[in-house]
């Protein structure tokens, strides 16, 4: 039955070689979301809850940069399967204006207007004015931060995922530095709070990036050539927005749309609690989520990898089902780790850490028991559609799996339930659950399909040809 399963010794290497600094880094990433919500939580429910609604358009760039990545490496991983080097430094050149564009669009507007976005995330005005100090600092760093995951990114889909490690290590010691003497004022330094934790995101990403392009300046394995950046051609720019432009689309409309649930929190009765157990329980399932969205990046890039090698569709298919099966164990251990989790060790011994109230404590636990029932289906299904389907170059069947049920089915639910029936925070959740049972029944029959197999560095000669 699980025969596919027998990829000998040489494959499972591979994979772990990939997998394993993709999982750190992922960790990273996420440990300094923990940390920055540890230090600011420690200023009170009221700033944690703020920074939680600040945070929420660094959550749509962070997904539509995670879109140019997973686009991009549709075509970059193919392309270094053919070892063509200036093909990738084109594709990068798209991704970083894609990027810098709506990076700088992003920084003006909460730049300018952050009293009036934060206005639209919540009706309470305690939590806007916070948010706003926030989101006003914390605005240009998202231009470091895009442009830095772009050449990341890049080298991840190219077999390099240890640079990614590195380069936000660096930036993780730095903003966890700088949170400890601007939060709090540590060393003769002005106690800045919720400003002060901006101020320390800010820093932090200008350091990234110029650790970033020190190591591109160095690098001998993939030479940048800024001709093919600055110009990346016609070609290339059909072929990104074929293949990449519905994988960006994907991930800003599920960014949006997941980011929505918090909007949905905001307005309701108690929302400084909810948004606060919210920042918590949400980071604790950033960290359960690492090893899947490492499985699912992994995958993509060895689907794309086996196509452009010209492995037969047999093989590819057969690759696909056993990343899919190992996300599925995967999440359903992951699961069952969280739920013994939360009752052991996190209720009783972390809770107090982030001075949450005994109704944000309860409201926490009931998010994370919902999370780990969900892991199994969300490990499966964002393994099988941004890795398989986005690696075999299917990405317009992928995003129609991603975003409709999430606009279609469990958005519209969780917001009658919670603004339109005020049934509560327990029955928002079973909105939001229902997105990932909706997905599982669509992306099995995409899968079995086989029409996901799809080599899209020979797509644009075949239609010359014809």
């Amino acid at each position: 039955m699980f025969d596919y399963l027998k990829r000998g010794p040489a494959f499972y290497r591979g994979v772990v070689t990939l997998a394993v600094p993709i999982i750190l880094q992922n960790l990273i990433t996420t440990s300094l979301g923990l940390i920055d919500t540890f230090m600011v939580g420690a200023l009170g429910e009221v700033p944690l809850a703020a920074v939680t609604l600040a945070n929420v358009p660094v959550f749509v760039i962070q997904l539509v940069i995670f879109g140019l990545q997973s686009g991009s490496s549709v075509l970059i991983s193919q392309y270094w399967g053919k070892g063509d080097v200036e093909s990738i430094n084109r594709v990068m050149g798209i991704g970083c204006y894609v990027a810098g564009a709506i990076s700088v669009l992003f920084a003006l507007a909460m730049g300018l207007f952050p009293r009036q976005l934060m206005g639209m995330l919540t009706d309470n005005p305690a939590l806007v004015e916070i948010a706003a100090g926030y989101a006003r600092i914390v605005g240009p760093s998202y231009l470091f931060n895009s442009l830095t995951g772009i050449y990341v990114g890049a080298h991840r889909s190219m077999g390099n995922p240890r640079l990614g490690l590195v380069v936000f290590t660096i930036s993780m010691c730095t903003n966890t530095a700088l949170n400890w003497v601007l939060i709090f004022g540590n060393l003769g330094v002005p106690r800045l709070e919720v400003e002060g934790a901006a101020l320390a995101t800010l820093i932090s990403r200008v350091v990234e990036f110029a650790a970033m392009a020190v190591y591109a300046g160095v690098n001998r394995r993939f030479r940048l050539r800024l001709s093919c950046l600055i110009r990346p051609g016609r070609e290339i720019v059909r072929k990104f927005i074929h293949y990449s432009g519905p994988v960006v689309f994907n991930e800003g409309m599920w960014g949006l749309g997941t980011s929505l649930y918090k909007v949905i929190m905001g307005h309701m009765e108690g929302s400084t609690e909810i948004l606060a157990a919210r920042a918590l329980a949400g980071n604790i399932e950033d960290i359960c989520l690492v090893a899947i969205f490492a499985m699912a990046g992994t995958t993509g890039i060895t689907v794309g990898r086996e196509i452009g090698s010209g492995r037969d569709s047999g093989t590819v298919y057969q690759v696909g089902a056993a990343m899919d099966t190992l996300a599925l164990f995967c999440g359903l251990g992951i699961g069952l780790v969280l739920l013994a989790a939360t009752r052991l060790f996190l209720a009783p011994v972390v809770y107090p850490l982030f001075r949450l109230s005994e109704s944000a404590a309860g409201i926490a636990t009931m998010m994370l028991t919902f999370t780990a029932a969900a892991m199994p289906l969300r490990a499966f299904n964002t393994t099988n559609t941004v890795g398989v389907l986005r690696g075999g170059g299917d990405v317009r069947a992928a995003m129609l799996i991603d975003i409709l049920p999430l606009w279609c089915v469990a958005l519209p639910l969780a917001a009658l339930f919670g603004l339109g029936l005020r049934w509560g925070i327990f029955w928002v959740y079973v909105g939001i659950f229902m997105e990932q049972a909706a997905k599982l029944g669509a992306g099995v029959r995409r899968f079995r399909s086989r029409g996901w197999i799809v080599d899209v560095t020979m797509a644009g000669r075949n239609e010359k040809r014809n």
